[in-house]
């Protein structure tokens, strides 16, 4: 608990009620999603391997669809509005589905439509909430700040399929989405805590309720993308990253199906993966995802993941079973959890406005689930070919290098080549960090300076 309470104990008394609130938010929406979670894996299985690709196309083009709309509604609604109203939109969707999954029509197709909703849900709304946290706090403050905070969401992904383990025989499958729509609108009650709380020396130096709209238009996140190398080198970064996940998520419903005969028993394996990895993501934060990227600085952080990948992918080629995938998958998405998301996070504090909410939701939705589609793809070529099990694990070991080294090279880029127009945001020195060639490196070593612009 030392390493985590140190770096609040260092932090001024607004930070800390804008973390707490942070943390609360975040505890909510991932209660909300893993209650979930569980069954959107069982409708994989039910849906079948054989169709995982289709489920993965629908989504992207899901996340094609609605990229655009949210980057409309962010260049008109203001941030103390349109947070909570993603969290409130979501929650009326579950309701939705709680009608829905009354009828006995809810068969296959509906299975489908649950698989794809909730993996836009999950994506959107967790972008949303990191969108405002980049914008709420400097890059000095996420370094110490961003650990704890999410610890809370690593609380919520225990409680939540927690939850679905003791409520599911006595509510029913059919009940579980008034469960998550309860959390979620608790989430946006806390979201409102935060926009009202003042942070002096924040990136926009007022509460978020006093921030103006972003602007722009509704496609300009893919335009900022386009024409910055840092954001096209953080495509890159994701789409390793979506290949290596989409490996190890095709390869456990195989074998997930072979191994257990019921519904029932693949929901409570499923559920019990998931807590063990948040168990483990909230052992890791605790002891300090800050300290280690204060110690070892961003680049590290960043290409941590993918060399552990590289490791566990080596073991799974040498003993292709399911104890080993489990035991892979387990490390790779606490260190995601933990580690790495945070760590990306932290190079959003010290860009523009715009980029946090555009951009970077464009990243973070139609990037990842274009990258997720066409790697699904990728993975059903290679089984088509009759790579399974050790081949294919064995194949994604240099994606895994590939992926580390991108990572380090992302961190360490020299440039920020990100211009914003004046218009956009009145709000200019914390916003125009890195928006020149004499920026330094976004290494994780520049702390208060870096995040106000100082020389």
């Amino acid at each position: 608990m030392k390493a985590l309470a140190h770096p609040l104990f260092r932090t001024a008394a607004s930070d800390r009620r804008a973390a707490a609130w942070a943390s609360a938010t975040f505890f909510l929406l991932l209660a909300a999603y893993y209650v979930l979670r569980p069954l959107r894996d069982e409708m994989a299985v039910r849906v079948g391997t054989s169709r995982l690709g289709l489920l993965f196309s629908a989504t992207f083009i899901g996340m094609l669809c609605a990229a655009p709309l949210f980057g409309w509604c962010a260049a008109r609604i203001r941030p103390a509005r349109l947070v909570p109203g993603v969290f409130g939109f979501f929650a009326v969707q579950l309701a939705l589905f709680n009608v829905a999954m009354q009828g006995t029509s809810f068969g296959l197709a509906g299975s489908a439509v649950f698989f794809v909703w909730i993996s836009i849900f999950n994506v959107f709304a967790v972008s949303v909430f990191w969108s405002l946290l980049t914008d709420r706090f400097g890059l000095d403050a996420a370094e110490r700040l961003f650990g704890p905070i999410s610890v809370g969401g690593s609380l919520g992904a225990i409680v939540g399929p927690s939850l679905t383990a003791f409520l599911a025989e006595p509510l029913g499958v059919a009940r579980l989405p008034l469960v998550s729509m309860a959390l979620l609108v608790g989430a946006v009650g806390c979201a409102i805590r935060l926009i009202r709380v003042e942070i002096p020396g924040a990136a926009t130096e007022r509460t978020a309720s006093d921030a103006p709209a972003v602007g722009g238009t509704a496609w300009e996140g893919l335009a900022l993308i386009a024409r910055s190398p840092v954001l096209r080198l953080f495509c890159v970064y994701l789409m390793l990253h979506a290949l290596l996940g989409t490996v190890l998520y095709f390869e456990q419903t195989r074998l997930a199906a072979a191994a257990f005969a019921t519904a029932e028993a693949r929901t409570s394996f499923f559920a019990r993966i998931d807590l063990v990895v948040n168990i483990l993501t909230v052992v890791t934060q605790a002891v300090g995802t800050g300290a280690l990227v204060r110690r070892f600085g961003l680049a590290f952080a960043l290409a941590l993941l993918p060399m552990l990948s590289a490791i566990g992918f080596s073991a799974l080629g040498l003993a292709p079973t399911l104890a080993v995938l489990v035991a892979v998958g387990v490390v790779r998405r606490a260190g995601e959890y933990a580690i790495a998301r945070p760590a990306r996070e932290m190079v959003f504090t010290v860009l523009p406005r715009n980029v946090k909410y555009k951009a970077k939701n464009f990243l973070d939705t139609a990037v990842v689930r274009g990258a997720d589609a066409a790697s699904s793809w990728l993975v059903e070529a290679a089984r088509a070919m009759a790579v399974v099990g050790a081949p294919l694990a064995l194949a994604a070991v240099p994606v895994a290098l590939l992926g580390a080294a991108t990572g380090w090279r992302l961190a360490r880029h020299p440039t920020i080549p990100i211009h914003e127009e004046e218009h956009h945001d009145p709000i200019q020195p914390a916003d125009r960090i890195g928006t020149g060639p004499g920026t330094p490196p976004l290494d994780g070593r520049h702390g208060a300076a870096a995040a106000r612009g100082d020389d």
